[in-house]
């Protein structure tokens, strides 16, 4: 039976590290829609972010089987993305050793909708991880999911290549015919921003700034 792999086309490096320097809600308000994840999938320690794209594996429930050959099909600055389920209860999909062997090709971290193990030796190598839950059990590997098709994470929709973003507010999803876009927005939104904080340095109040007396008038 021939495995169902496909493969996707990367975005410059240039392009990721300017994304990354973006926060999650300038992003998502740029992208003005359903881009993230549940708020279960998050860091297990404060001050993760990660950024890059999409490298998307589906497993079947309790089985990493796939994700153990989707290491081998790392290219340097990818973030693996799983869809395991949602389960939380069927044993951690990513631990220490699928770790070392994904930094080994340059993965830029991960992104489970299941569970994780091994988060204390996770954290002391500042591996980027963001997942439902942790879970000590082990897994199968006895069955093949898919390896680069569109999966769901955290009930959105994620084609490979997409770019991710994640930090302590959780993860977005930027469909990657959007990038460019995305990055233009999210600047000029962070240039308003610094504009905002001027104004209230000045003594305005956010009443007045952004014209919330004429709501609370027609109240």
């Amino acid at each position: 039976m021939a495995l169902d792999i496909g493969d996707f086309k990367r975005p410059s490096r240039e392009l990721v590290l300017a994304i990354k320097e973006l926060s999650t809600p300038t992003v998502l308000e740029s992208l003005k829609g359903k881009f993230n994840m549940n708020s279960e999938i998050k860091p297990f320690w404060p001050g993760v972010k990660l950024a890059g794209p999409a490298l998307t594996v589906r497993c079947h429930v309790g089985d990493n089987l796939t994700l153990h050959k989707a290491i081998e099909l790392i290219q340097p600055g990818d973030v693996i993305v799983v869809d395991a389920g949602g389960y939380k209860e069927t044993g951690g999909m990513w631990g220490e050793i699928m770790a070392l062997a994904a930094r080994k090709r340059g993965l830029e971290g991960i992104v489970i909708d299941g569970a994780a193990r091994d988060i204390p030796i996770l954290r002391e190598m500042n591996f980027a991880i963001f997942a439902r839950a942790s879970s000590p059990g082990s897994t199968a590997k006895k069955t093949f999911g898919s390896i680069n098709c569109p999966i769901t994470c955290g009930g959105v929709l994620v084609n490979p290549g997409d770019l991710i973003l994640g930090d302590d507010d959780g993860v977005v999803v930027i469909p990657s015919s959007r990038a460019e876009e995305i990055l233009r927005l999210g600047r000029e939104r962070d240039q308003k921003e610094t504009q905002i904080k001027r104004l209230i340095e000045e003594g305005k109040s956010t009443v007045e700034i952004f014209g919330f007396d004429k709501i609370l008038n027609n109240l």
